[in-house]
């Protein structure tokens, strides 16, 4: 499997629905790759493969419940669309707070499957862009000496550089050094910048006083 292009999974015990829905996605120009089954379908996955799945809630093996939270326990995370029979609405509920991107139920609208797919290819690759942006924040972080990571916290809490230097035993010049170094090692231009940053690896929680306002910057209380 190329990793380098969206590709659309289906896992479906009917074979002749696998087949009519892989020839309709196909002509979309999207990459499909179809499974009986979810063992087969997690023998074949790849970690590095980027895509959505379109799952059937009844498998002959684990059910689609089953399967979407041997997912999410590997850590194999990608939107998943349920394609079911017995569209009820208490199965489709249990679907969505699992934490499906939709729930269709057979037969499915063409247009409305591939708009669902769209949708879908569009949330994974948003989802990738920041997990990727947020294992580099980590490594960042990660990067800072224990002073200046000790420092780092000192400024999520809006002290001033007198009061971190009075705080850690240490001249007010040496605190603006090491606060210039967490500034560039984060890569953030503000004050506000570093708090989201913090925020989106989990240093602080957002909506604590020290996200609502540090160094006279209003930080909104979100990632």
């Amino acid at each position: 499997m190329s990793t380098g292009e969206s590709h659309v999974f289906i896992v479906d015990d009917d074979p002749q629905l696998r087949d009519t829905l892989g020839q309709l996605i196909s002509s979309s120009g999207i990459t499909v790759h179809a499974f009986g089954s979810a063992k087969e379908f997690l023998a074949a996955l790849s970690d590095s493969v980027r895509g959505c799945l379109i799952l059937d809630v009844r498998l002959p093996d684990l059910n689609g419940f089953e399967l979407f939270a041997e997912l999410q326990r590997a850590g194999r995370w990608m939107p998943v669309i349920f394609l079911s029979g017995y569209g009820d609405i208490p199965t489709s509920v249990r679907a969505i707070k699992a934490g499906a991107y939709d729930f269709l139920t057979k037969p499915v609208e063409e247009r409305t499957l591939l708009r669902a797919i769209a949708g879908a290819l569009r949330e994974e690759a948003r989802s990738r862009t920041e997990r990727v942006e947020t294992d580099e924040l980590h490594r960042r972080y990660e990067s800072l000496t224990p002073r200046e990571a000790e420092v780092m916290q000192h400024i999520l809490s809006g002290r001033l550089n007198k009061q971190i230097g009075y705080q850690l035993g240490i001249s007010e010049k040496t605190v603006k050094v090491h606060r210039s170094r967490v500034m560039a090692k984060m890569g953030a231009h503000s004050v506000a910048m570093l708090v989201r940053y913090a925020v989106r690896i989990g240093v602080v929680t957002a909506g604590t006083d020290e996200v609502s306002h540090v160094s006279g910057e209003v930080v909104p209380n979100h990632s």
